[in-house]
């Protein structure tokens, strides 16, 4: 590893020492937070899956009670009664907080429930066809928001792990190697000035 290009004084020997340990100390606290980010990373991953499953299972309900009303009514009744229904639904914005990360969640708000299967003509399961897809669209909801925090998340950690992986294998090495050196060019600069002294000593002693 090459050693910064510095000169070998004591005052920048303890400059680069001093560089050194806050390098180490930043080292720790951001592997610290890469293990942190990545355990929960794996958390959202299997909120992912399982909702995933709730998905499927919602889905496998739905489509098929809409198939059966399609079916039974006809299209242009399903049309009737689907123009016939007002629900309003608003999807919002929430903080999140992960790992002392702050993250921008959506979450849908969903009307009162209300029956219209005692409109004329409208089919008896109407109702539990329109909760099917309420249900799907909370989860799909939820989906979304959870995938927008894991995109962000991991980059996160790919980043905060370039960091750890520049200090581990670049800044510190580096570090430690500029320190190194200008050690052994003050020791022998010692070692150089005691033999100066004693050689004068011995030339006084001399005289």
């Amino acid at each position: 590893m090459a050693k910064l290009n510095v000169a070998p004084t004591k005052s920048n020997l303890l400059a680069i020492k001093e560089q050194l340990a806050v390098s180490m100390e930043g080292y720790d606290l951001l592997e610290q937070k890469r293990e942190i980010l990545v355990m929960e990373l794996m958390h959202l991953v299997d909120q992912v899956k399982l909702l995933e499953r709730d998905i499927d299972k919602c889905i496998e309900k739905a489509y098929p009670a809409l198939k059966r009303m399609l079916m039974t009514v006809g299209g242009d009744q399903v049309e009737r009664i689907a123009h016939a229904v007002d629900y309003k639904f608003e999807i919002t914005k929430k903080p999140v907080v992960i790992g002392g990360m702050s993250f921008t969640g959506i979450e849908v708000q969903l009307p009162k429930r209300e029956l219209f299967s005692s409109f004329l003509g409208t089919f008896p399961d109407s109702d539990e066809v329109m909760q099917d897809f309420f249900e799907l669209l909370t989860l799909l909801t939820q989906m979304a928001s959870i995938r927008t925090i894991v995109w962000r998340l991991a980059m996160e950690v790919k980043k905060t792990q370039r960091r750890v992986n520049a200090l581990d294998k670049m800044v510190i090495p580096q570090d430690r190697e500029t320190v190194k050196y200008i050690e052994s060019v003050l020791e022998e600069r010692e070692r150089d000035n005691v033999f100066v002294l004693k050689s004068l000593k011995n030339r006084q002693g001399a005289k």
